[in-house]
């Protein structure tokens, strides 16, 4: 099993490996600059090349990196739509000099525009951002909760874009967007028809990163809030069949679950190793 957490980037980028091996993990996610900022500082050559000998070193593999969040590529807004494409191309380039496997991205929101427009708007940009980028690694398009009118709520939103757009992409499911969205994987017969709609949809196989994650949130709820392994409403029950699902076998498992103390990450991952035995 590939099991993780998303790391800190604090100090120099390279350190990120050595955090995550410390806990044991065999993958981990990063951003690879401020993820709330638009301002960033050039990557540094030997930075770059320093993570990517500790990460072999450490025998760690996927290396995700996640886009920012105030990238929106299906904005209506042009300044910000081409602010969000030259941070997308600038990002996809960092995560290549990083070696990183996969790009995980959210697909934003359209601003009232529709969904139909958003799609067309994200497939646009990430058409040009490949375009220009030509990325080593593969771009991940993730499941939202649907809050507001972001897009990704509904696999078909993916699907529509993957359609769209000419590059190679998968996906990254996320547990707990995936259940605030209305997709009851807390349950065996909700988790087995949501795997079997991606499938029929996009291929099960294109699930490459699980966002492995508990919801603090209501069933449906459209809210994003993430919560500790099995202490939320998806349960102990449904994240251990999660975690055990044959399609999901060769996903990588990332834990983006709060961290309120230092202690937090490793009693996460504990709970996910036991339940991987069980």
């Amino acid at each position: 099993m590939r099991l993780g957490v998303h790391v800190s980037i604090a100090g120099h980028i390279y350190e990120a490996a050595d955090r995550a091996a410390q806990l044991g993990c065999n993958t981990f996610q990063i951003f690879s600059r401020n993820p709330r900022g638009w301002e960033t500082t050039e990557l540094d050559p030997e930075d770059a090349e320093e993570f990517k000998k500790r990460c072999k070193s450490h025998k760690i593999s996927p290396v995700v990196v996640h886009i920012p969040y105030l990238i929106n590529l299906c904005s209506p807004e042009d300044d910000l739509w081409k602010k969000s494409l030259d941070a997308y191309i600038e990002d996809i380039k960092r995560a290549d000099m990083l070696g990183a496997d996969y790009f995980v991205t959210h697909l934003g929101s359209p601003k009232g525009k529709g969904i139909e427009y958003g799609i067309a708007r994200f497939s646009k940009g990430m058409n040009e951002a490949v375009t220009s980028a030509k990325p080593k690694l593969m771009i991940l398009l993730e499941n939202t909760a649907g809050s507001g009118d972001s897009l990704g709520s509904k696999f078909e939103h993916l699907k529509s874009i993957m359609d769209n757009v000419k590059w190679k992409l998968g996906v990254c499911l996320d547990t707990a967007h995936a259940f605030e969205a209305g997709y009851n994987d807390s349950t065996e017969v909700g988790l087995n028809a949501m795997i079997k709609q991606v499938d029929k949809l996009i291929g099960a196989d294109k699930i490459k990163v699980v966002h492995f994650n508990d919801s603090k949130s209501e069933f449906d709820s459209h809210y994003d809030r993430h919560w500790h392994i099995g202490k939320g409403n998806i349960g102990a029950q449904g994240m251990r069949r999660i975690i055990n699902h044959p399609k999901l076998k060769d996903c990588a498992f990332i834990l983006e679950t709060p961290k309120e103390t230092d202690k937090d990450d490793k009693m996460n991952l504990t709970a996910v190793r036991k339940m991987s035995k069980e």
